[in-house]
């Protein structure tokens, strides 16, 4: 099987010829054909078949009623008193309202969660996770927040919940693999979903994860869940898809997932990035401390959108809009 990486580029020079990538920011005029255990080779755009290049070409239908022609912010707001970051910051109810509505200056979704997903998480209890969100959720509809809302949760009487309470989105970790209900409820609700890879559950993911080509297997693992999501009557239109940086990956794991992005448009789905503020950020970038890792967060961030990645799940959503709209002006973007 031979898989297709369009090598994005968002040059102002841009050749006759060029393709638009996921209608999006960049173009691409050269491809990149992967093969498991076989070197890339590059061929030109133009000698791909047209059904791949309609795929890759082709714009992104809007994500729970956002337009995808520019970088879209998601900020993160964890209701828990043990998320690796900010654990407990914001598991106040007012204080929790208060930063949401805060995020809504920079960021385009306020995605919440009341269960931890980091490296060594208990699972939260079904009660655990109603009781620190879905309030939060109804306070921020109540005062009028009209923002897009993500629940990010793995449990379907969680989503359900939320979803009354006036969630958009529902954000699973697991890809609906984790609870049977997940994908009958979405299918049902009608709502967005984004399906992220992980390899294990949070509390064993990264004792010694293995993969034999990152990059392909994640991709595989990715186009196996949407079709999974597919057959429980979800469109593909409703789907966005995040390659689970740190859930189950090691530091060269995370980097060649980042290094090769672009391959993910070959789904012919929304692509998010959630890189903030995790541990291989703070390896590399010599930060031990979670919230020293912003501007890392934010190099990571600014080179998924040269690949163009339409959504970036962020904790620091103000420093990040900054940091795209210094970026789109150079490249003659919108942010």
């Amino acid at each position: 099987m031979r898989y297709l990486r369009p090598i994005a580029m968002t040059d102002a020079a841009r050749p006759k010829g060029a393709l638009p990538l996921a209608g999006g920011w960049c173009w691409f005029d050269r491809v990149e054909v992967l093969r498991r255990g076989a070197a890339g080779e590059v061929i030109a755009a133009v000698d791909c078949p047209d059904e791949d290049l309609e795929r890759l070409c082709a714009p992104r239908v809007d994500f729970a009623g956002l337009s995808l022609d520019r970088p879209r912010i998601m900020g993160i707001l964890n209701v828990t008193p043990d998320s690796f970051s900010d654990g407990g910051l914001f598991l106040d109810p007012q204080i929790a309202q208060a930063h949401a509505r805060g995020m809504t200056e920079a960021a385009d979704i306020i995605d919440i969660g009341g269960e931890s997903t980091r490296p060594g998480a208990i699972e939260a209890t079904d009660e655990e996770e109603l009781s620190r969100t879905v309030p939060v959720i109804a306070a921020l509809r109540a005062g009028g927040l009209q923002e897009v809302v993500s629940i990010d949760t793995r449990k379907a009487a969680v989503a359900e919940a939320a979803l009354r309470a006036g969630a958009d989105v529902v954000n699973d970790v697991s890809a609906l693999g984790f609870d049977p209900d997940m994908g009958p409820l979405i299918a049902r609700e009608g709502a967005p979903v984004v399906l992220m890879h992980a390899q294990g559950a949070p509390a064993t993911m990264q004792d010694d994860p293995r993969y034999g080509d990152v990059l392909l297997d994640v991709y595989d693992a990715l186009a196996a869940r949407i079709a999974a999501a597919e057959a429980f009557g979800i469109a593909r239109s409703r789907i966005a898809v995040d390659p689970g940086i740190g859930f189950g990956k090691t530091s060269a794991h995370n980097l060649a997932l980042i290094r090769g992005l672009s391959l993910f448009h070959g789904l012919g789905c929304p692509i998010l990035l959630g890189a903030s503020r995790k541990r291989f950020i703070g390896s590399i970038g010599q930060a031990a401390e979670a919230s020293d890792r912003m501007p890392g967060s934010i190099a990571v961030a600014l080179a998924g959108v040269a690949q163009g990645v339409q959504m970036l799940r962020v904790h620091d959503a103000a420093e990040t809009r900054q940091a795209l709209r210094l970026w789109a002006a150079m490249n003659g973007g919108e942010a």
